[in-house]
């Protein structure tokens, strides 16, 4: 028998009513017939409010503890969708992510999937009931401690269990109708993709796209996962994320997108020789904080400066480091900058047309917007620039690259 696999997001839990709307959709596309998992985040603000308190308390908490303590929204969660089921008539049964074995590594408050025991739930799918489980969480392979897969993790949880288990389907349901080629809150009109490649949908989720998270897409990459992302609040087809198809290379771009949760780590005066680029980085990944994008100057009197960025909410733990960094590398001193964004365009369609870059950057210059660095892939262009120029870049771009109805 064929299996889908739904998720519902905090604002598809906001409330009872809500919650009993997903549950009649549950319903509607089992009796097409599937088999039903369900996997369902914390009610909307309910991980806000939880690590407020910790914080509150100490915030420096330790990574355990908040985990521990974030992972309790979802545990409410489960409980109620599958008693809504059961209202409704439907056999139900609601688990944690530890409970149908979804094993991760043990960096609290960022783990990562590592294997998923279907068993439990093939065998209750087989009762004919629908499973409801705990997104975001898992079990540490090595502690057996409860973990949280960060912001987002839920649509992991979802794209690994639909991996795991083979499913046909993997419904993404939130509060919008798809995948945009831009923010709708930022650019007015903005356009809906009826299909995106992967590779685009990964782009524009690690590019600040917050329609899906970018490790839910990896997944759904490697394991081929069909993914349909959709409005719980109407019945319209969504966007389907699906492999690449030739006609997706016909748009240069296909997304603009923007991050304003990055900030800057320049390390100022560092010696020019080898091995010095590895130091600093090595010591970086060393406290598990992601860097995006690098840039290093052009030495003069045998020195250079190296730019980073991380994630805003890691700069407390660099600027730990401060002292650290430095020495390991003889720089002259540290500075950070909180107030940039990125920027960035994307589109398969890269591939096959030129012009892209030139029109990127002609377009923020029009606009009097600085470019403090630049990153590509093949298919991406991102640029950093100042914070407050953000959304007038977004919708220049999208009014250059004819992305919006009405880009304003």
């Amino acid at each position: 028998m064929a299996i889908c696999v739904q998720k519902y997001g905090g604002t598809s839990m906001g409330d009872v009513e809500l919650i009993r709307n997903a549950a009649r959709k549950v319903i509607a596309k089992g009796k097409e017939g599937f088999q039903m998992v369900v996997v369902v985040s914390a009610m909307a603000g309910e991980t806000n409010r939880l690590l407020a308190l910790a914080d509150a308390i100490d915030p420096r908490a330790s990574a355990r503890e908040k985990d521990m303590l974030a992972s309790a929204g979802e545990q409410v969660s489960i409980a109620l969708m599958a008693i809504a089921l059961q209202k409704l008539g439907q056999q139900s049964i609601s688990f944690t992510g530890p409970q149908v074995g979804i094993v991760t590594d043990e960096v609290f408050g960022q783990a990562r999937i590592k294997s998923i025991d279907n068993q439990r739930i093939q065998a209750e799918l087989n009762r004919g009931k629908v499973v409801v489980v705990a997104g975001f969480q898992g079990m540490s392979a090595v502690s057996g401690d409860i973990t949280t897969l960060g912001r987002g993790g839920s649509d992991t949880s979802a794209v690994a269990l639909a991996a795991a288990l083979k499913a046909d389907e993997c419904e993404i349901y939130t509060d919008v109708d798809g995948v945009f080629m831009a923010d709708p809150n930022v650019v007015p009109g903005a356009k809906k993709l009826e299909k995106i490649s992967y590779d685009e949908m990964l782009e524009l989720a690690s590019m600040g796209a917050k329609v899906l998270h970018h490790r839910a897409v990896e997944f759904a990459k490697k394991y081929r996962v069909p993914l349909h992302v959709r409005s719980s609040f109407n019945d319209q087809p969504g966007t389907w994320v699906i492999e690449e198809v030739p006609e997706m290379e016909k748009l240069q771009v296909s997304g603009v997108t923007s991050n304003k949760k990055e900030a800057k780590v320049s390390l100022l005066g560092v010696p020019d020789r080898p091995g010095i680029a590895a130091a600093i980085f090595e010591k970086i990944a060393a406290k598990n904080i992601l860097v995006d994008m690098i840039i290093q100057n052009v030495a003069e009197n045998g020195l250079n400066d190296i730019s980073f960025t991380v994630e805003k909410s890691a700069l407390p733990d660099v600027l730990d480091m401060k002292e650290e960094l430095t020495a390991a590398v003889g720089a002259r001193e540290m500075v950070t900058d909180k107030d940039i964004a990125k920027v960035s365009v994307i589109g398969v369609g890269m591939r096959s047309h030129c012009g892209v870059a030139a029109r990127m950057f002609s377009t923020l210059a029009r606009n009097n917007i600085n470019i403090e660095m630049i990153s590509t892939s093949e298919i991406k262009i991102s640029c950093l620039i100042r914070e407050q120029q953000v959304d007038q870049a977004v919708r220049s771009l999208c009014e250059e690259f004819n992305l919006a109805d009405s880009a304003k």
